[in-house]
């Protein structure tokens, strides 16, 4: 199922969608400075680790001490499941997955969706929007499982 990992953690990479240009934060400011055209930023929570690489390189300890240090800037780690990781990704590299194993609205061309193993709804730049509807748009089976779900909360209920 796997390539080798060659010994970094892996994230999902699909940074295709036109319409979040003027988005993409890590193209410009301090993101921009720090990856220096070296590395990209990965957006994604989704992680594969090959543990064993993982604990022999000490990659907890060494997150953890990234982490402490920027604690000290409230502006810092905004995005924890994805800053922490491309900060320090020159020290703990990152492999990305291929791009169907997260698709994101955001970040991901509507033609690489029928291809996605795993949706994330995360919120659009440019639309602002409830979670549900959302759901709904994005994949429309969700009115079903969202109608299934709450008869059998009402169920419960009485």
């Amino acid at each position: 199922m796997w390539k080798s990992l060659t010994g970094k953690a892996a994230r999902q990479e699909d940074l295709k969608n036109p319409d979040t240009v003027g988005f993409r934060f890590w193209e410009q400011g301090f993101w921009k400075g720090h990856l220096r055209d070296r590395h990209f930023y990965h957006i994604s929570a989704l992680f594969v680790v090959d543990l064993v690489a993982f604990r022999q390189r000490g990659a907890g300890d060494i997150l953890r001490d990234v982490y402490q240090s920027l604690t000290a800037d409230p502006h810092s780690l905004a995005n924890l499941d994805q800053d922490l990781p491309n900060y320090i990704q020159a020290n703990l590299p990152i492999h990305s997955l291929p791009q169907e194993w997260l698709w994101c609205e955001s970040w991901c061309s509507e033609s690489s969706k029928e291809k996605a193993k795993t949706i994330d709804m995360c919120q659009h730049p440019s639309k602002k929007e409830g979670k549900l509807q959302q759901a709904r748009r994005i994949a429309p089976e969700w009115t079903q499982y969202d109608e299934e779900l709450q008869k059998m909360i009402d169920k419960l209920e009485t």
